[in-house]
């Protein structure tokens, strides 16, 4: 009994003691400490305990977090002093600290260097998968200069780069031959830029026409943001050692992958809990193998006129609102409407054609005016002749006259004058639907601008998306879950996306050629579009909800379209001018008829003046004298009896002109009508697509993001989820087009109608609304 009770006790005694948590104080080398930097630890402490708390005790004690401030020496004696106190786990952050570790030998206590490692400073072969080395552990980024200025001259060719580096290091570490080496191969030259604030940087940017801001990992916020807006306003492009939220801040670049720091945090906490379980530092994994993504600010590109490669954006994640900030001119609407009708090229075209035809009015008028002519001759005569003349025809004269000659009533001058009045009016017309069509041709591409926009937009999001599938898919095939036939189908599906995302970004450049071809601008030129929403800006005082309510109602709807149909045909130009050109042919057959018979009336007056007489004949016999005055007046009326049957051809042919312009018009209204209702279908399509697109979105979001759990424990397959994420691009192109798509299809329905609503004033689109109550009231 004695033996039972012992064993039992020690027993117990073994399982309670191995229950018992082992204490880990965790101290921390680092460069400097600022708001950041305590962020990050905080994050960092979080994790590892969150990792490890299971297995430990850990501890982060103020005491021993220390800092160099960018000092070699006190780096040492951090070190020396963090050796001799009671910290069992040293994590080390830092280039300063990174660099002085990497000159130990050996190592008392257990060391995890982790953070970003310059492969051009630190002397370690990164090519090994474990340290080797006893208690020392790399959990580390290759990072390189070399590769970041490459990038930067890849990206803008510059000639001069600054390269913006903390004051506390530039004497500390060889950078100067690093960079020599780099710009070198680049064929450049650098200017390096210590700095401890901001102002250094920007006043040291004279002569540079790029910077990389190889520094500046503590920068906050606001003087990330400060720096960019200097770099932008003096159009140098920039690039950052740093994380993507300095390229979200205003930086144009980096080289850095935007989930780095959460994967720092994993493994470190990893590392941690794996030493603490029994396994030695040099035993592990060294190395994160992160993969270097170019993350570009689209934005900041454009406004520093930095074209990006295609070859660049196939791979690079972008940030920023795709705005076209650096445009000349930014278009709301109506700004967009009034410089199509002021500039564009067609209409002053059109515009000429008009004022040809008043030029045609003026000529059929002209007529009736007086034509007075002067005129003047000299003449030789037979001497023998002029001998026996009796003084009437000298050898040798010169004489002058002036005629007026005066149409009083020409039954053809007065037909030409109406005629070329309507024709003037038909005209004018064609000029109207020349300008209705250019006002939809406007606000058509001003919304198909922010459709392309929101298109381009939509694809770099779903290029992120696969992207992040493709993660997804790695680790399930790292984990053995499943085949490499997905990571292939990921890639594959990445391919397609950037081709889409090219497609969309060209898409979008042609409609800014639209724009500017409208516009009369230089093709090339960048062109600013605002937003717009239902019922707001430009659209605020225009009740389209309302308009819409007649065409939701089917007991209206068919009289509300025969309204418009009825206000369309009242309204269009195209008839107006069919119209005023058949009373212009009216005219013709009625002057080819009974008119044809009026007479033509006219007056005529001549003044001769004899100026000169000499020669044979000159001297008048005896008795008489020779008159160098004289005048005559007349009034002639003539009657057209046969003009060779042209009359009566003229009129056979403007009888078959009106035949012709009739079926014209009848065509006309028919497609008029057709159109009108056909608008209509498209606007009721495109209400009911507002409604179920946001529906279908929320639908297809939630269903990607149940896919992509399900992908991630392996309960769905890759073609479920890459079924999923089209479904979901597709809802967001849906839904982020369909107030757009509204708007183009009523601004078409109102093309037809030959009225838009937002050109015209609350009274008149009131007594529009008004007519359509009356009308209805009258079918009812």
């Amino acid at each position: 009994m004695k033996k039972l009770i012992i064993i039992f006790f020690l027993i117990f005694y073994g399982i309670g003691n191995s229950q018992i948590k082992r204490d880990y104080n965790i101290g921390i080398l680092l460069d400097n400490r600022n708001k950041k930097i305590n962020s990050l630890l905080e994050r960092l402490e979080d994790e590892v305990k969150a990792v490890v708390g299971e297995d430990a005790n850990i501890h982060f004690l103020e005491k021993n977090i220390l800092a160099n401030e960018f000092n070699f020496e006190l780096a040492e004696l951090n070190y020396k002093k963090i050796l001799e106190n009671e910290t069992d786990i040293i994590l080390v952050f830092g280039i300063i600290n990174n660099q002085f570790i990497s000159q130990i030998e050996s190592f008392i206590k257990p060391t995890i260097v982790f953070g970003a490692v310059n492969s051009d400073l630190l002397n370690v072969d990164l090519t090994n998968k474990t340290s080797g080395i006893k208690n020392l552990a790399y959990l580390v980024e290759k990072e390189s200069y070399r590769d970041d200025l490459k990038m930067l001259h890849e990206i803008s060719g510059f000639s001069k780069v600054g390269i913006a580096l903390d004051k506390e290091v530039v004497s500390t570490l060889p950078f100067e031959k690093i960079f020599d080496d780099a710009l070198r191969e680049l064929k450049s030259q650098y200017q390096i830029i210590p700095f401890t604030t901001i102002d250094d940087i920007t006043s040291n940017l004279d002569n540079v026409d790029a910077l990389y801001l190889a520094g500046g990992f503590f920068l906050s916020n606001e003087e990330v943001g400060t720096l960019a807006q200097v770099l932008i306003d003096k159009k140098i492009p920039s690039f950052t050692l740093n994380d993507v939220q300095q390229v979200e801040g205003g930086l144009m670049a980096t080289y850095q992958n935007q989930d780095n720091f959460d994967q720092f945090f994993r493994r470190i906490s990893l590392t941690i809990e794996t030493y603490i379980n029994g396994t030695p530092l040099e035993d592990m994994p060294i190395y994160i193998d992160f993969t270097n993504q170019l993350s570009i600010n689209f934005d900041t590109a454009d406004l520093i006129d930095v074209p990006i490669k295609y070859s660049l954006m196939a791979d690079a994640h972008f940030v920023g609102g795709f705005k076209n900030l650096s445009s000349k001119e930014k278009y709301n609407l109506f700004e967009l409407i009034d410089e199509v009708l002021e500039n564009n090229l067609f209409l002053q075209s059109n515009q000429k054609e008009i004022e040809l035809s008043q030029q045609e009015v003026k000529k059929a008028k002209s007529d009736y005016l007086p034509n007075l002519t002067i005129g003047g001759m000299g003449t030789y005569v037979d001497p023998d002749m002029a001998e026996n003349s009796f003084g009437q025809n000298a050898e040798y004269s010169t004489t002058g006259n002036i005629t007026l000659n005066q149409t009083i009533f020409s039954a053809r001058a007065s037909a030409n004058i109406a005629i070329q009045k309507k024709l003037q009016k038909a005209q004018q017309e064609n000029f109207n639907a020349a300008q209705l069509d250019a006002i939809f041709s406007a606000s058509s591409n001003y919304f198909t601008i922010l459709i392309l926009n929101a298109n381009k937009q939509i694809q770099v999001s779903n290029l992120e998306l696969t992207k992040k599938n493709l993660q997804i898919a790695e680790q399930n095939y790292n984990a053995g879950e499943a085949g490499k036939s997905d990571m292939l189908r990921f890639q594959s599906e990445m391919a397609q996306n950037r081709l889409e995302l090219i497609k969309a970004i060209n898409s979008l450049e042609e409609g800014f050629v639209n724009v500017n071809q409208l516009l009369n601008n230089n093709i090339g030129d960048k062109v600013g579009i605002e937003e717009v929403a239902l019922n707001e800006g430009v659209f605020q005082k225009y009740n389209y909800e309302h308009f819409s309510n007649f065409l939701d109602s089917p007991n209206i709807r068919e009289h509300f379209i025969e309204f418009l149909v009825i206000e369309a045909k009242k309204n269009a130009p195209e008839l107006k001018s069919i119209n005023y050109n058949m009373e212009a042919i009216d005219r013709s057959i009625k002057l080819s008829g009974l008119g044809r018979f009026l007479p033509t009336v006219g007056l005529q007056g001549q003044f001769n003046r004899i100026f000169s007489r000499s020669g044979a004949g000159s001297t008048p016999i005896q008795g008489f004298s020779l008159l160098d005055e004289n005048y005559n007046v007349g009034v002639n009326i003539s009657v057209p009896i046969f003009n060779q049957n042209k009359n009566n051809i003229d009129k056979q042919t403007a009888t078959i002109q009106k035949d012709q312009l009739q079926i014209n018009r009848e065509n006309t209204e028919l497609e008029i009508a057709a159109n009108v209702r056909k608008a209509v279908l498209n606007v009721i399509n495109e209400m009911a697509n507002i409604k179920l697109s946001k529906v279908s979105e929320e639908a297809a979001k939630e269903a990607l993001e149940l896919t992509q759990t399900g992908y991630s424990s392996g309960a769905v397959n890759i073609v479920q989820l890459i079924d999923a994420q089209n479904n979901y691009l597709n809802a967001q192109l849906a839904r982020t087009t369909a107030v757009y798509s509204f708007l183009i299809s009523s601004l078409h329905l109102e093309r037809f109608l030959g009225y838009y609503f937002i050109l015209n004033s609350d009274d008149d689109n009131e007594k529009f609304e008004q007519r359509f109550l009356e009308f209805l009231n009258n079918k009812e």
